[in-house]
């Protein structure tokens, strides 16, 4: 037992196994652990990556009070491209990112103008790729957009199973700072050449 100043008490003898499934996720989402190492990297100036916000159109507002106005009606303005983009060691990057409750990646989670504008980076020399979250493993894993483009366009399948997102991705481990280092990834699979 464990006694803190704020006089909260704490068993530490719990098992092991135990301790692992608390800290394993610490219930972050994927888009607040990207957004936490994307800050990591323009802090530490190793990267200028962003996440982009959502074109809406603002129809109706109520306004209570002056300091506490609610958005009541709003529709998206476009289809959003992906979720994050930016530049890393000179050249552009560009990913989607999804989280899975299921072991299979259904293409219906991935819109159709989402797929060419990935396309349209890579055939401009970007880099682009999917970062997907297996929440019920608490795995990530990078996948090459050029993966996702073929399996998605040829495929007679609906969807990636974990286990070919697994053979054919690349694991982001969980740290500290940055929670998810997934330029470390971006440094083997597309600056192989550097090392």
């Amino acid at each position: 037992m464990v006694n803190y100043p704020n006089g909260m008490k704490k068993n530490i003898s719990q098992p092991v196994s135990a301790l692992k499934q608390d800290t394993r996720h610490r219930g972050y989402s994927l888009e607040q652990d990207l957004n936490e190492s994307n800050e990591y990297y323009l802090t530490f100036d190793k990267a200028v990556i962003h996440k982009k916000p959502t074109p809406i159109q603002i129809v109706k507002v109520d306004y209570p009070s002056r300091s506490s106005a609610k958005i009541i009606e709003a529709y998206f303005k476009i289809p959003s491209t992906t979720d994050y983009n930016g530049i890393y060691k000179g050249k552009y990057i560009d990913f989607e990112a999804k989280e899975i409750n299921k072991m299979s990646f259904p293409f219906q989670n991935i819109h159709p103008h989402q797929i060419e504008h990935l396309d349209k980076v890579l055939r401009h020399g970007g880099i682009a790729f999917i970062v997907m979250a297996f929440t019920k493993l608490s795995e990530v894993y990078l996948l090459r957009a050029d993966y996702m483009i073929e399996k998605y366009n040829s495929s007679k399948k609906k969807s990636l199973s974990y286990e070919e997102i697994s053979q054919n991705g690349y694991r982001i481990q969980y740290g500290f700072r940055p929670r998810l280092d997934y330029l470390k990834i971006v440094d083997e699979v597309f600056f192989k050449e550097e090392k």
